[in-house]
């Protein structure tokens, strides 16, 4: 427990740094960019398209009948580009974040390692290959879990509970193993899923009961069409800060354990070689 609470708030002091706070801005800045890129090549064609196909909508055709037929042309006009950015928002919001994300993990890793575990020897247990591997098969094991328990959902305390343990299960597989890919061999990598599996499982719930902030930002936007271009931005970035808030929980947590590893199983000898640089020293400004 106690080294649960400690990863815990050097995880949160770590997101109130400004390289880190910059850095979960990175989102936004591609979202913008890959915004502005695709307006300028495909606005028109977009919102083109999305006339005619609202023009030939039946409820559309319906509502000239008592509106009349300028209006309902009005309202054409209207809703074609609102629906051109409601089905290119999620397009451009996952791409940001994919780009986003494939990079935070390494770049966080190699702040937390350089500030706080510089003396812990990097046996690079899992090259990328076997990092997106083993990301792969939990994913699918995931997605597997997720459609085998989906009738247990109608039930009131099941459907609460299950999907933050079936999210929190694979984000636990995912970033403890990236944290752990550098620096730990994959016997001590198999040591410490083992020993910490429920620690680090709390962990992975604690983050995807945090991931669903971003939603209730997200479900605003298509709920206020009004504020959809401030609101989906911002949910772009509460979602990275949450990532990286986990991101920075699961490093802490496992190199710490990777450093108490190595000092049971080394003795004395090893601990002023891997264990932690003081606990003021977190991450650099």
């Amino acid at each position: 427990m106690g080294l649960l609470l400690d990863s815990f708030w050097r995880a949160a002091g770590c997101c109130l740094k400004p390289r880190v706070l910059a850095a979960s801005l990175l989102p936004l800045a591609a979202i913008v960019l890959l915004a502005c890129a695709a307006g300028w090549l495909f606005w028109a064609p977009a919102v083109s398209w999305a006339r005619d196909l609202v023009g030939h909508a039946a409820w559309l055709e319906g509502m000239g009948g008592w509106i009349g037929r300028d209006r309902a042309g009005q309202a054409a006009a209207v809703v074609a580009p609102l629906l051109v950015i409601v089905v290119a928002g999620p397009v451009l919001l996952m791409g940001g974040l994919l780009a986003t994300t494939t990079l935070m993990m390494p770049m966080l890793l190699r702040w937390v390692s350089a500030c706080r575990f510089s003396g812990l020897e990097r046996k690079q247990g899992a090259s990328l290959l076997a990092s997106l591997a083993w990301a792969l098969g939990s994913v699918l094991a995931a997605l597997l879990a997720l459609v085998v328990t989906l009738p247990l959902w109608l039930l009131p305390p099941l459907m609460v509970l299950l999907p933050p343990l079936i999210l929190g299960w694979l984000n636990y597989r995912v970033m403890a193993f990236d944290a752990l890919a550098e620096h730990a061999s994959r016997q001590e990598r198999v040591s410490i899923f083992r020993r910490h599996r429920w620690p680090l499982l709390a962990i992975g719930v604690a983050c995807s009961v945090l991931g669903a902030a971003p939603g209730v930002v997200w479900i605003s936007g298509w709920l206020f069409l009004a504020a959809f271009v401030v609101l989906v931005p911002l949910a772009a970035w509460i979602y990275t800060l949450v990532f990286v808030f986990s991101a920075l929980w699961f490093i802490h947590y496992c190199l710490a354990a990777l450093a108490q590893l190595r000092s049971q199983s080394s003795g004395p000898a090893a601990l002023d070689r891997s264990s932690p640089v003081p606990t003021d020293h977190v991450l650099p400004s």
